[in-house]
């Protein structure tokens, strides 16, 4: 048999594109990668071990975690775990059950020097219920002598005591947080963790919004029934899309709500996030996996008389993953770059494009046996020599979008407007044939009482790249008077455009009027997790931006909830005394406005230093949401400024805008730096504090200094402009690193405004939207 091959790793952990067999690996003392499966018993607190067999090469006839390999040339992490667990302890689990903690670099030599082992390991927790039965293993005897059951703690203090039964392992190291997470899931504090929940909470102002459906005829109202069951179908998919068992851990949180305080306090903040982590605490999760939905496995074993077989408990990572489930779990940028550059340019395009998920033909054939608890296993899976693929969302989400689409048809039948007629139409077609070009262009030219943006349009969730839409939907009643107000900005774009704080050469030659569209929300779903969206500039199709511009749909009634309930108590706290009365309503709708307009003008599709086309989008990647939103919002502020010198608005404006603005800052910051917005925001308030147009005061309070703050928002709005402009990636992320920080005068308002509990943002309940449901 031939020997195995290992890739070859910098000390730092990356591939050098260098494999070798295993022999040579550990003879040159070559940094390489494995895993490490430790199986933890709920009930008994118990951790499973193996004894080596006396044939190993390494610590033969001791005493071992659950499971460990190496990771084969080629091969991936999570796929390694799976099948080393089966060989050796003929366990067959699906990716669910596998908990990534952490990675530990194991560096030892043993056998007179020898065996040299460098090696960066994968620790796995898999979390049981029950003991599986010794009886039930299949154990392979050239690697695994015996296996028993051993307390955790008692195993903690035979490697601390260094007992020579045992593989040592350093517990002053990385490996020692195995057993301190154990120890904190077994030794639970309800109470504390009770009120931790109750404070989270208390960060979102509940608010009940409303909307006037008597303009609509009875057939739209019919209509808007079925478009809110097709918003309730993106939510399902969103769910999808943040995570692969998102689903399955609603499902039982929901289930359990009622079960305690504490378990009503978690369904209920889970639903406020839609997952596992708080997007306000830089999405640290709120939950373990000891919370998780328990799943029954009666054939991971082989079958024993009278035992139903393995109740394991769904686990997620500790981390969020950065790619959400828009990619395999373990999938990282350098692996999906070397795949990248050995496609086609039309397959690049369908895989680095809005509209596909990237998977694993080997992760699905892995799983095939187990396709009860997998709702993503292709049916059929393209010829490739990599183990990457890209599938269209019309495939991965089909029927969720079948069903999604029967229902928009149905909408479409009904309804009054032409316009929206057709969007309705095309956007149920789009669904099924992942070809989004036409739906979203009739989205543009919707001019419809019942306004409907529903689809995959966002791409915050993916944080590896940016590339991936989510799914999301908003449903309103459009505001007639306050739309017909707004037309000057939309009017306007191709004049701010053309006066940009920016090189000519990085301008936009062709910019359309931005149609502004005002209404009243009566339902949203999908990507609304968290924070709640105040208003949204789409498409984000270069193509479609370059051809036709942009449309913004304002949410009226979330900005006014969101004014009186979290800005102007922060006013009240952190702006001075004398400023406090410029902080109003108008500015901070107006302000919300310009941003959505900028997000239209400014660099889309670019030509990069060597010649290429490209777009700010794709080569910023994983920085592009956040200087995307810094762009909008301090050209936002400067196009305010340009539009009052043109006469265009009232200069009675020029004061509050500026300290609304000011308010505003510490209102999203407030939404953590992990957040697109609040990386954003941090990203100006330093930069406009650093140039003095920011002034922070004794008694904790701010104000603007208006002398400063032209000039400095036009520097930064050029800074931002060019980057994005020349696709500088490296310049990006340099400012993004420097200003994105929680600052000393930051920092003290931030906790001023923890300390009075003022909300940091709003959950709404839509009351019209459950009766059309129900």
């Amino acid at each position: 048999m031939a020997e195995e091959h290992f890739d070859v790793l910098t000390k730092s952990g990356e591939k050098t594109g260098v494999t070798k067999p295993r022999s040579e690996i550990h003879r040159d003392g070559d940094y390489h990668r494995s895993v490490h499966i430790c199986i933890f018993v709920e009930t008994t607190q118990e951790l499973l071990l193996q004894l080596r067999s006396d044939d190993k090469d390494s610590w033969p006839g001791q005493w071992d975690i659950s499971s460990a390999g190496h990771i084969s040339a080629g091969d991936q992490s999570l796929i390694s775990a799976q099948r080393e667990l089966e060989e050796e302890l003929g366990i067959k689990l699906p990716k669910d059950a596998f908990e990534k903690l952490f990675v530990f670099l194991q560096e030892c030599v043993i056998n007179n020097g020898k065996f040299i082992n460098n090696e960066f390991n994968d620790v796995y927790l898999v979390t049981i219920l029950h003991p599986i039965l010794l009886e039930a293993f299949t154990l392979q005897k050239e690697e695994v002598s015996a296996v028993k059951y051993i307390p955790y703690e008692e195993y903690r203090n035979l490697l601390s005591k260094e007992d020579p039964a045992y593989v040592p392992y350093d517990l002053n190291g990385d490996y020692g947080k195995l057993f301190h997470i154990i120890r904190q899931r077994c030794q639970v504090n309800t109470e504390a963790r009770s009120l931790s929940l109750q404070k989270q909470l208390q960060r979102y102002s509940p608010v009940t919004l409303k909307a006037n459906l008597t303009e609509l005829s009875e057939a739209d109202q019919k209509a808007l029934g079925l478009i809110v069951k097709a918003a309730k179908v993106i939510d399902e998919i969103f769910y999808e899309q943040l995570w692969h068992s998102n689903p399955a851990l609603r499902d039982w949180l929901k289930e359990h709500a009622n079960a305690s305080e504490l378990d009503k306090l978690k369904w209920n903040y889970f639903l406020i996030n839609k997952s596992p982590w708080s997007s306000l605490d830089e999405n640290e999760p709120f939950l373990t996996t000891a919370d998780s939905a328990v799943k029954l496995l009666p054939e991971a074993t082989k079958p024993i008389d009278g035992w139903k077989g393995i109740e394991y408990r769904a686990a997620f990572p500790l981390t969020k993953p950065p790619g959400g489930n828009f990619y395999p779990p373990d999938m990282d940028k350098m692996e999906f770059t070397s795949w990248l550059s050995s496609l086609t340019e039309e397959q690049k395009q369908a895989a680095t494009g809005f509209f596909s998920v990237i998977k694993r033909p080997s992760e699905a054939n892995s799983d095939a046996s187990l396709s009860d608890h997998l709702a993503d296993s292709p049916k059929k899976l393209p010829d490739s020599n990599s183990d990457l693929y890209s599938g269209p969302y019309s495939e991965i989400y089909r029927p969720f979008l079948t069903k999604a689409s029967e229902l928009l048809h149905k909408a479409g039948d009904l309804v009054t407007s032409q316009s929206l007629k057709k969007l309705l139409h095309s956007k149920a077609e789009a669904f099924l044939s992942n070809e989004y070009y036409e739906s979203d262009i009739a989205w543009m030219d919707l001019d419809s009482k019942l306004d409907v943006t529903i689809g995959p349009y966002e791409t915050y969730e993916d944080e590896m790249f940016g590339y991936k839409a989510s799914f999301e939907a908003f449903i309103g009643i459009r505001d007639d008077k306050a739309t017909a107000d707004l037309k000057l900005f939309g009017d306007n774009l191709k004049l701010l455009e053309d006066n940009l704080p920016l090189d000519s050469v990085y301008k936009s030659k062709d910019v359309s009027a931005a149609p502004i569209r005002v209404i009243q929300l009566i339902y949203n779903s999908g990507d609304v997790n968290g924070p709640q969206t105040v208003a949204f500039n789409l498409p984000n199709d270069e193509k479609i931006v370059k051809e036709r511009g942009t449309s913004m749909v304002m949410l009226k009634n979330v900005q006014e909830a969101k004014f009186e309930h979290i800005l102007k108590p922060i006013a009240e706290i952190i702006i001075s005394k004398e400023q406090r009365g410029f902080v109003d309503f108008d500015s901070f709708f107006t302000h919300t406005i310009c941003h959505e307009c900028c997000h239209g003008i400014g660099p889309h599709s670019i030509t990069l230093p060597d010649g290429r086309t490209s777009s700010v989008r794709k080569e910023l990647q994983d920085v592009y949401s956040a200087v995307e939103e810094a762009k909008a919002d301090i050209v936002g502020l400067w196009a305010l400024k340009f539009l009052i010198t043109k006469g265009l608005l009232s200069k009675s404006m020029e004061e509050s805008m500026y300290v609304s603005f000011l308010a505003g800052c510490f209102r999203s910051i407030r939404f953590g730096l992990t957040e697109a917005h609040g990386k954003g925001q941090a990203l100006q308030f330093n930069w406009l504090y650093e140039k003095g147009a920011f002034v922070f005061h004794e008694d904790s309070t701010f104000s603007v200094d208006f002398t400063k703050i032209e000039d400095a928002v036009e520097s930064l709005s050029h800074e931002i402009l060019t980057i994005q402009g020349r696709g500088d990636k490296n310049a990006a992320t340099l400012l993004l690193n420097k200003y994105c920080t929680i600052t000393g005068p930051l920092k003290i308002a931030l906790e001023k405004l923890e300390s009075v509990k003022v909300p940091v943002d709003i959950t709404p309940t839509f009351p019209l939207a459950d009766t059309l449901l129900n």
